[in-house]
């Protein structure tokens, strides 16, 4: 080993070297770009302020909690204003974003609206928590929603990466989204749309598409896919971007384990049941009941 270090360090050091312009490679000068871990943190601030004392080691002091919440967001809106300023900054740079290039102004912006629209993201997931609390015989308390359930995790992370995404903030959302999809199993992308009341039993194996609207006071079971069923590409065979590739759920839906709903233009009726294991390429009509047929088992008993 001595030997290698000795002839081999540094030439193969100085080929991985991002100064070589590495093309993965986030180096202050050259890119800039948000830190994962960074972003992290700040989700992670944002939870404690949605679910106070819930997801730390300790309960909040009762007598401070307003400074506490006061001195989280401010902390919060330092923080991602610098991320966000770095991924417009980016974007603007590498991939020619449509802004007028005003980064700091669209970070300003986008920070500011995610931080107005917290109390009403708060209200849409207590309607989450409830709908849970109802759907779910085992559930014995709102709280033990609150600090155990996966699917209540993975909802609360993409209300908040929704927010930024509707502000058009490149690749935190996306961080956000996809830091929920590696603790719960649950993949929602951050760009679709989801109405109060919002409930995933057991969860591991979503998967929610960017285009998907979904209603008020849906269900799904665990691996259920809100899919594209197939993705356009232009003349020169690139994908097409931009399109809506995902299904519609209005609302009162439930949709049992394993089911796949596929394609942009299919539409799931509202109060509509689609059973498990269903494959759905195309619309229903409201109140539809959707299942496969039956298999019959067969059942060999032991000789004796």
């Amino acid at each position: 080993m001595h030997t290698w270090i000795e002839k081999h360090l540094d030439t193969v050091a100085e080929a991985l070297s991002p100064c070589r312009n590495c093309p993965v490679a986030n180096t202050e000068r050259d890119v800039n770009l948000p830190g994962t871990a960074a972003v992290i943190a700040v989700l992670e601030k944002l939870m404690a302020i949605l679910y106070p004392g819930c997801h730390g080691q300790a309960p909040v002091a009762h007598e401070t909690c307003h400074q506490q919440i006061r001195g989280a967001l401010e902390q919060i809106a330092r923080d991602l204003y610098d991320q966000s300023l770095r991924a417009f900054e980016y974007a603007c740079e590498k991939i020619k974003c449509m802004h007028c290039g005003d980064c700091a102004e669209q970070a300003r912006k986008s920070v500011t609206a995610l931080l107005d629209g917290l109390p009403a993201i708060r209200d849409m997931l207590q309607e989450d928590i409830q709908a849970a609390y109802e759907g779910d015989p085992a559930a014995r308390s709102t709280m033990e929603i609150v600090m155990s359930y996966p699917g209540l995790y993975a909802i609360t992370v993409q209300r908040i990466a929704h927010a930024l995404y509707q502000q058009s903030v490149p690749l935190i959302p996306r961080v956000m989204g996809e830091h929920a999809h590696s603790k719960t199993g649950i993949d929602i992308h951050p760009g679709a749309s989801i109405g109060p009341g919002f409930f995933i039993d057991h969860g591991t194996g979503v998967v929610i598409g960017e285009t998907c609207r979904i209603g008020r006071h849906v269900k799904l079971y665990q691996g259920v896919t809100l899919g594209a069923l197939s993705f356009a590409k232009d003349a020169t065979g690139a994908l097409v971007k931009g399109m809506k590739r995902h299904p519609d759920v209005e609302d009162r839906v439930v949709i049992y384990a394993g089911a796949t709903i596929l394609g942009g233009e299919t539409v799931i009726g509202q109060d509509s049941v689609i059973g498990g294991n269903v494959w759905l390429i195309h619309s229903v009509p409201p109140g539809s009941k959707v299942y496969n047929q039956t298999p019959s088992p067969t059942i060999q008993h032991r000789q004796t």
